[in-house]
């Protein structure tokens, strides 16, 4: 049992690894916006995502929460504000606190989700990713769990957008980040990461506002994998 435990253990503590590294992607292919909540939007967008201050993050989550009181039917605010809340799940070491977070970014989804014109894929892969973290607070108690919804979740994202590379990114990262003893490792995870990095080559979000991270991770993920070959 010894085993399988710390490899659980390592797999936790790589997905929080990987959610340290600040995603430097920002909303800059779109047509810059003029009205000041889609300023406020973009701006909020950028602090979150260039940083991964926990202070900061809390800072960008009432942001967003302002930001859904404003426009009530638009499903981005509560989609970013699950995501904040994810980053600060997998930023904290309190198992407690972890489930807390992961707690509010599920209600925040679940908002996002009941609102009209919400984008399925961008949902799907962003509750992957929250039941990804669901596994890092408790590996031995959750992995067999949570590993079929994250697959489950990425399915639906997939079929709703099979362009959508974040798809790739992030059930690259189950692979990845999953001992190997259970299917996991970079070997099984590379081919997600090139194709998540050959659909990114020619991704371009809806508007400034819409889902735009995860490249740079992608690129990281995939230069280390190599570096790592070079060296053997």
């Amino acid at each position: 049992m010894k085993k399988p435990f710390l490899a659980f253990v390592l797999c936790a503590a790589s997905f929080a690894a990987v959610a340290q590294t600040p995603a430097i992607d920002t909303p800059t292919t779109a047509t810059a916006t003029t009205d000041v909540y889609s300023q406020m939007m973009a701006a909020t967008i950028k602090e979150m995502l260039s940083s991964s201050n926990p202070t900061a993050t809390q800072q960008a989550i009432s942001k967003f929460e302002r930001a859904a009181a404003v426009a009530a039917n638009d499903w981005l605010p509560r989609y970013y504000q699950a995501y904040g809340y994810v980053r600060l799940g997998f930023l904290t070491k309190d198992s407690e606190q972890q489930d807390k977070y992961f707690d509010q970014a599920q209600t925040a989804l679940d908002q996002a989700r009941a609102l009209p014109a919400a984008d399925a894929s961008e949902l799907g892969v962003m509750q992957a990713y929250l039941y990804q973290g669901r596994i890092m607070v408790s590996p031995m108690a959750r992995a067999m769990k949570y590993t079929a919804m994250v697959g489950e979740s990425l399915g639906q994202a997939e079929k709703a957008n099979p362009q959508n590379p974040r798809v790739y990114l992030v059930r690259g990262n189950d692979f990845n980040f999953r001992p190997k003893m259970f299917g996991g490792g970079m070997a099984a995870a590379k081919p997600h990461y090139e194709k998540a990095m050959a659909l990114f080559a020619t991704f371009r979000p809806a508007t400034v506002l819409s889902p735009n991270w995860g490249e740079a991770n992608v690129k990281n993920l995939l230069a280390e994998s190599a570096a790592k070959t070079a060296s053997n």
